[in-house]
């Protein structure tokens, strides 16, 4: 089956290179100052059309610490009452916000920006819940706003020579996919990834990424069974997930904040399969093996860290007056999120925001 992914703008094949400007310069608000924040702040930072313009962050020395390690020309912080991000939504010059806050704070400052006339980038996962996304939705869609979740893995060179193979037909029908992530990840009750109240957890925050590699080569599934271990404060350690479509294919997914995994992906078809080399989330080699013999590898070379893939896009998406990526829909984000949600429900997890 072809994958529900359209074929990307920036293909494989070609050597555009994701630095170069594709229109007017765009000023960046980046709102967190943790470490996803730093990241992609470098990256930003090799765009020739983006202004690296204002951060924002809840204390005076954290705002300003960034603004001159990564160069930002303004920095906002939480003062007489007001918080920061409402600071820098203030500023009539930022044109697009990176939002890098926890999950459960998504919805929120999203509704903020776009209220505040912002186009935005959104952290994954997009939200806590789908309510939440279909909401950020249809106030991105009612003011004519761009608005994506940065799902950066999808952008990749790797990532999208997966999806292109799929679709091409080379592996034959591609029948099952598997794919892990997993890292132990040092238990603190200070710590987003497990707080409940931050959307903590393995499914919320890196099982995205198993999930691209079924939802990029066999579309969304019909059918959703989940197992996982959820700890005393009520977050999913470790989770799995067994993916089933009409047409007889599954996946199995699997990711754990418990324990190292080999984090490799697998799609196998009726005529041959692919296999990932390096963490799924960044494949920096594939090999194509056709029948029972031939085989190749194809290799890929990444700019910066990766996340300038995803930041061409959505300036060249704001520079040409799109109101959300082809490549990463909007309705990929609800999907997503309606996923988690039932998996969830059969996890028995819920969080906060659940409640309002």
């Amino acid at each position: 089956m072809s994958p529900l992914i359209a074929k990307p703008w920036l293909s494989t094949q070609s050597d555009q290179d994701p630095q170069s400007a594709t229109g007017r310069p765009l000023r960046w608000g980046v709102i967190a100052t943790g470490g996803i924040a730093r990241s992609v702040s470098q990256d930003l930072a090799l765009l020739r059309d983006a202004e690296l313009y204002a951060v924002s962050s809840r204390a005076r020395d954290t705002a300003e610490s960034f603004a001159t390690a990564y160069d930002f020309g303004r920095s906002y912080w939480d003062e007489h009452g007001v918080t920061g991000y409402q600071r820098l939504l203030a500023d009539d010059a930022v044109d697009v916000v990176y939002v890098a806050t926890p999950h459960a704070q998504h919805h929120q400052i999203v509704l903020a920006a776009l209220n505040a006339g912002k186009h935005v980038l959104c952290e994954k996962a997009f939200t806590i819940n789908a309510r939440e996304a279909s909401e950020l939705v249809a106030v991105a869609r009612e003011r004519k706003l761009f608005l994506m979740e940065a799902v950066w893995s999808r952008f990749l060179p790797g990532m999208q020579r997966v999806f292109e193979i799929a679709a091409s037909g080379e592996l034959g029908e591609v029948h099952w996919v598997m794919a892990d992530l997993g890292f132990p990840a040092p238990y603190s009750t200070t710590s987003r990834l497990w707080a409940r109240k931050d959307g903590g957890g393995a499914l919320l925050d890196i099982a995205v990424y198993p999930l691209l590699w079924a939802v990029g080569t066999l579309g969304f599934p019909q059918t959703v069974s989940a197992t996982g271990f959820i700890n005393d404060d009520g977050v999913d350690a470790q989770n799995a997930l067994t993916l089933g479509y009409n047409h007889g294919a599954q996946a199995q997914l699997t990711s754990s904040l418990l324990a190292h995994g080999p984090r490799t992906a697998t799609v196998a078809g009726s005529l041959g399969y692919l296999q990932s080399v390096g963490s799924i989330n960044n494949p920096r080699e594939l090999v194509i093996g056709i029948g029972l013999g031939e085989q190749r590898t194809e290799p890929f070379d990444v700019v910066g860290r990766g996340y300038a893939y995803e930041l061409r896009e959505v300036t060249r998406c704001i520079q040409q007056g799109l109101t959300e990526s082809p490549v990463m829909p909007l309705e990929d984000s609800v999907k997503t999120m309606r996923l988690f949600d039932g998996v969830r429900g059969q996890l028995g997890v819920s969080y906060p925001n659940d409640e309002h």
